[in-house]
């Protein structure tokens, strides 16, 4: 298969083939995900065998009307309602009773579906054009870190997907906060674009952190996810220099290196997470023996240090 290189422009032609049941890798505020008809359950299945995704691991359902919720899903609790009304469009994705028209491949036989309305022009473009929700995990292989520009795409999946849309950078770099809204108390299953904190304050009321089942309820729970090929330390202070290491590092301790490749500032803690991948990707193709990655402490960097603790985990399990 050819992957096609498309622009924004060429929405209708990427409609098109999402119609027709193929891949389109597409951008979104949080990461380039690689979208299908979500409800087509051949399609679906076509994005488990190009990512090599196992078929257990559940997909969001992209969504840009919240008109068609209800069609998707089985109750809408009124705390979904306030989120929706403060972060849709957005990073945000709710965990919902699924509705009968959700194919299992989608749910990976769980009675849940996860649903966001995302932000990125692109992407609602796509999913109004396409005329169908869209079914999009990360447009790059399982496991490997998350892609944020279309050449990351074509790094793992040319000619194994119909297209990619270049749309740029992603603004915000990390994948969405997934909240699961089917018990008592919401409770995030992955952290990511909207805080722990915006959500408690928008609803009023705590919420509880569950971010690692063996029966994952929610994408990045359980299996390999974020990670380079090299082996990955991750600390929350500067270490000291040796020789064999690639240092991921905020710009203001880059100086303390000899390699160092700079994701972003401690000033602007968002831009530690829009960099992160893309230096985790960097650093793979260099001729270190393995990576470090610095991310200090606090709730400002928990998404970050979420992902860089998972990727670090595949090396020491």
């Amino acid at each position: 298969m050819r992957t096609l290189l498309l622009t924004p422009g060429d929405i209708e032609t990427a409609a098109e083939l999402i119609r027709q049941g193929e891949l389109v890798a597409v951008p979104t505020e949080t990461v380039y995900g690689l979208a299908a008809n979500a409800l087509d359950t051949a399609a679906v299945n076509k994005i488990f065998t190009a990512k090599g995704r196992p078929q257990d691991n559940p997909l969001i359902v992209h969504i840009s009307d919240r008109r068609r919720l209800p069609e998707l899903v089985t109750h809408i609790p009124d705390d979904a309602v306030k989120l929706m009304d403060a972060f849709w469009p957005g990073a945000l994705t709710m965990v919902f009773g699924a509705a009968a028209c959700v194919p299992s491949a989608v749910t990976a036989g769980l009675p849940t579906v996860a649903v966001r309305f995302p932000g990125h022009p692109v992407m609602l473009e796509l999913i109004k054009a396409a005329g169908v929700p869209l079914a999009a995990p990360s447009g790059n292989r399982s496991g490997l870190p998350s892609p944020t520009l279309a050449g990351h795409v074509l790094d793992d999946l040319d000619g194994k997907i119909a297209a990619v849309i270049d749309g740029g950078p992603c603004e915000i770099g990390v994948e969405s906060t997934v909240l699961d809204m089917t018990g008592g108390t919401p409770c995030i299953l992955r952290l990511g674009g909207v805080s722990r904190a915006d959500i408690e304050r928008v609803m009023g009321k705590s919420v509880t952190l569950d971010t690692h089942s063996e029966k994952p309820r929610s994408p990045g729970q359980k299996y390999r996810h974020y990670a380079p090929v090299k082996p990955l330390a991750a600390v929350s202070a500067p270490i000291r220099d040796e020789r064999g290491i690639v240092v991921i590092c905020p710009e203001e301790q880059a100086h303390l290196y000899s390699n160092a490749i700079i994701y972003g500032q401690l000033s602007q803690p968002e831009t530690l997470a829009r960099g992160l991948y893309a230096a985790l990707r960097e650093a793979d193709k260099t001729d270190a023996d393995r990576i470090v990655a610095v991310c200090p402490d606090g709730e400002a960097f928990d998404a970050v240090r979420d992902r860089l603790r998972r990727a670090e985990q595949e090396h020491t399990t």
